[in-house]
């Protein structure tokens, strides 16, 4: 039997909205994937904070890994490990560290839980991601409140000079890493609420087939 006109609408509706959903769905997993590689080099690079014009020593400071100028031979001397809390030089830098790694961690969390899509349920899998991508944006936040307390530390003071305070970088100058660290929160925040908007899209798919209820209906 012919379906109806309005059921043919509703069918030619049904496809376009699954073909856009699947789009959309893709470009959420391809950005996802561009967060992680971001994560991961926010999370290794050290350069959220540089030396400047006036800075008495030249240098550099990550998360963890940090390189400092030798006064007399001006060669850099590089220090810090992830593996040995110890030389990291400021409690402060631990602390950012741990939210910074523990945000990547779920990030690329995100992008194993794309295997669900095969066991599991399309919406509640993007709700699980959106999830989790909003718990690394609160991570991301803590990460990049909390690493300026450790601007007091001696070495970042014999890097950008005893004016140098928490929250305060004297001659220093924030660098790339620290601001892109800054940008992700936002990717993060947008891939959250993309994932929200296609989970609740998969919960309102329309059935695949529309067939005729039955002949009362034809009138």
């Amino acid at each position: 039997m012919d379906l109806l006109p309005a059921q043919e609408a509703a069918k030619i509706y049904h496809t376009n909205y699954v073909r856009n959903s699947r789009a959309i769905g893709v470009m959420w997993a391809v950005f996802t994937i561009c967060f992680v590689i971001i994560t991961v080099v926010v999370f290794i690079q050290p350069y959220w904070i540089g030396d400047g014009v006036d800075t008495p020593q030249a240098g550099y400071f990550g998360l963890f890994h940090y390189c400092i100028g030798n006064a007399l031979t001006s060669e850099l001397v590089c220090k810090g490990s992830i593996l040995d809390f110890a030389s990291i030089p400021s409690p402060a830098f631990r602390t950012a560290m741990f939210f910074v790694g523990t945000s990547m961690l779920l990030i690329v969390g995100t992008m194993v839980s794309f295997s669900l899509f095969f066991f599991c349920n399309a919406g509640n899998v993007y709700k699980i991601c959106a999830w989790m991508q909003l718990a690394s944006a609160a991570l991301m936040v803590m990460g990049c409140m909390i690493y300026p307390d450790g601007w007091d530390a001696p070495e970042v003071k014999r890097m950008c000079g005893q004016k140098t305070d928490k929250y305060s970088l004297g001659n220093c100058t924030v660098r790339w890493a620290y601001i892109l660290a800054i940008i992700s929160i936002l990717d993060a925040l947008l891939l959250a609420f993309l994932s929200f908007t296609l989970g609740n899209r998969q919960d309102k798919l329309l059935p695949d087939e529309f067939q005729v209820q039955g002949a009362a209906e034809n009138p």
